[in-house]
């Protein structure tokens, strides 16, 4: 059995969804990620004076070169129908709500792999880390660690949930490294979703929690790290330690199922194990 969740943040984003000319978006984006015109035109195999006059705007691009070009950025669905719609096209990728009908097939594969995971935490998060599913024993350990109250006004946002003071945090054994590890994958995400204004506005309202600021001194985990981040968690009647592993469910034309994330908690050692099966009633 899962749950559903969810929460919401606002707030403004570096690069605008809706622009007036496809070349500022290319421009913008492009510096974004941090290229050159010569260095885009080479991964895109693309002239340099073709991208020059597209971002100029004395050139107007294909519909396939808008694609291309988005692709060679690695530009996230959602912005690249607003690409499209700057350069005077359609939208060609689809949004929608994963209770809708269409989606029954990949809402129970989801159903059926939480459920699965179980008596371990497992749940699925939106781009803004607002839960969207959880099997029994994700919820289980969040009601062993968070407030119910606390837990409610936090929305279901797994960053709110486990930065801030009173939420998870307080549990965490090992703070220093978990702590900075999901700061910085935060931190990541809104540098890769420059035009996201939910997720940098989320961004925002944690690092205004006391004591994050320490966190974003700390030097920044490596990437891989991220594979395999371990959590070390004491509560009155339990010390939990285990590691968390994070799965994209991405699908090439579907901004919904790109958006989406299974993160899954794995016990560390038999006694996690064995606490985790107690605690589901499955010894």
């Amino acid at each position: 059995m899962s749950r559903r969740l969810g929460g919401q943040a606002k707030g403004r984003s570096a690069i605008t969804t809706t622009v007036s000319r496809f070349g500022d978006v290319l421009r913008d984006w492009r510096e974004t990620r941090r290229l050159s015109q010569l260095d885009l035109s080479a991964a895109a195999d693309v002239s340099q004076r073709h991208l020059s006059f597209l971002e100029t705007g004395r050139s107007s691009p294909s519909r396939e070169m808008v694609i291309h070009l988005a692709i060679t950025l690695d530009v996230p669905l959602r912005d690249r129908n607003a690409w499209l719609a700057s350069a005077g096209f359609a939208p060609l990728y689809t949004e929608r709500n994963l209770a809708e009908p269409a989606l029954d097939q990949v809402r129970g594969v989801l159903e059926h792999i939480l459920a699965a995971h179980d008596p371990f935490p497992a749940y699925v998060v939106d781009r803004r880390w607002d839960l969207i599913m959880t099997n029994q024993s994700a919820m289980a350990l969040t009601a062993l660690a968070v407030e119910p109250d606390l837990a409610a006004d936090l929305g279901g946002n797994v960053a709110r949930l486990s930065l801030h003071p009173n939420g998870l945090r307080r549990r965490i054994v090992n703070w220093d490294q978990f702590g900075a590890a999901l700061l910085h994958r935060l931190e990541r995400e809104v540098n890769d979703r420059p035009s996201d204004p939910e997720l940098a506005a989320l961004l925002v309202e944690v690092r205004e929690y006391p004591g994050i600021a320490d966190l974003a001194a700390r030097p920044e985990l490596p990437s891989s790290q991220d594979l395999l981040v371990p959590l070390h968690l004491r509560t009155p009647n339990h010390d939990l330690r285990l590691f968390t592993t994070i799965a994209t469910i991405g699908a090439p034309y579907d901004i919904t199922l790109e958006e989406l994330r299974l993160e899954t908690l794995l016990p560390a050692d038999p006694e996690t194990e064995a606490a985790l099966r107690q605690l589901a009633g499955n010894p």
